[in-house]
């Protein structure tokens, strides 16, 4: 039934819709917003909940690649990251939440605009799927409007969605090659440029690459393995006990999770503040001279490939630092992420 009437009544309910009152239309109601499982509560994993950390910290470290047994928490944990993330200021309307505090960052229609509102948004994580085609990732460009108009329509792909956020793939050593050659370019660049018939637009794209995979089922191209700052390995725990709490925390939460969120609110929030204040620390924290040496001594007793490799790892133990509260790299911090900073990056011997 109709609001007016019956469906196809004729004359006599086309009368009543036309001298009936108008409806008000309704607000929209916003959904409620989905709960992930609280980082703070995830048990075990030490070494890939602390990747992640730093990477939030500093995305100049280069993205976080997650190697493990299935059914590890690999993906729950990234969305329990992004989650515990305070948000971000943007410039409202703008499809690739342009920071307001980086001019030189802004895309065009931002830098042209002369009245910028500035809003609050969370952090955005976008999982790209396997199956994504390059328009569904980069963007597509209508064609036929803007010839017959002259002006560039857009529609903005997953890349313009992960801007300032993270960029998840799960089963990443199983994506297409094109795909990998495309992130491989805008991860270098920072920026995401789409042409077609002539018609170029270009986007920034600044995003932390998050890549996971079972390594049983695939090898992952070496020129994107080296693009990932830091590599970590995870595996079903063998102890009894954490198997046993691995489990009664997830029933928990399954089977309430309002209750089990709002228990680990305190946890959540004191993590939150941690990384706040290590952003705020990270830009004062030094790097003697005799940390860099230690670093370059390790890079080339283990034979790493480039220089990336002491890149990272000062990169990744200055975030480490300022997550710490200390003021200065040290020689233990580069021994706490010398793992996941250097373990990709080693040359392989065939024999």
């Amino acid at each position: 039934m109709d609001a007016a009437g019956p469906r196809g009544g004729g004359a006599g309910s086309d009368h009543q819709a036309a001298s009936a009152p108008k409806a008000k239309p309704r607000r929209a109601t916003a959904k409620p917003a989905r709960l992930v499982f609280p980082f703070s509560a995830i048990v075990g994993q030490d070494e890939m909940k602390l990747a992640l950390l730093i990477a939030a910290v500093d995305p100049a470290v280069g993205g976080v690649m997650v190697f493990g047994d299935r059914g590890t928490g690999k993906s729950t944990t990234v969305r329990a990251l992004a989650a515990l993330l305070p948000p971000m200021k943007a410039i409202a309307g703008c499809p690739f939440s342009c920071d307001p505090a980086k001019p030189a960052q802004l895309c065009d229609a931002c830098r042209a605009s002369t009245r910028r509102v500035v809003v609050t948004v969370p952090v955005p994580v976008v999982d790209l799927p396997l199956g994504a085609t390059e328009d569904r990732v980069t963007g597509a460009l209508d064609i036929e409007q803007a010839l017959a108009e002259g002006r560039k329509a857009f529609e903005p792909g997953l890349l313009a969605r992960a801007h300032r956020g993270f960029l998840y793939i799960d089963e990443v050593n199983l994506l297409e090659d094109h795909l990998v050659d495309l992130l491989l370019d805008v991860a270098a660049s920072g920026e995401n440029v789409v042409e077609r018939e002539g018609i170029s637009i270009r986007h920034p794209a600044r995003f932390v690459l998050i890549g996971s995979g079972n390594p049983e089922e695939g090898e992952l191209r070496p020129q994107l393995t080296d693009r990932f700052g830091l590599a970590v390995e995870v595996r079903t725990p063998k102890d009894l006990p954490t198997r046993i709490e691995v489990v009664k925390r997830r029933d928990a939460f399954d089977r309430d999770s309002k209750r089990f969120v709002a228990a680990w609110t305190k946890e959540e929030a004191a993590t939150r503040k941690r990384i706040l204040a290590a952003r705020r620390l990270l830009p004062k924290v030094q790097v003697p001279d005799a940390t860099l040496e230690a670093a370059a001594q390790l890079c080339l007793a283990l034979g790493t490939d480039g220089l990336r490799g002491e890149l990272t790892l000062v990169r990744t133990a200055r975030a480490l630092a300022a997550l710490d509260g200390d003021a200065t790299v040290t020689v233990a911090h580069l021994r706490r992420v010398a793992a996941p900073a250097l373990r990709h990056r080693l040359r392989r011997d065939p024999l």
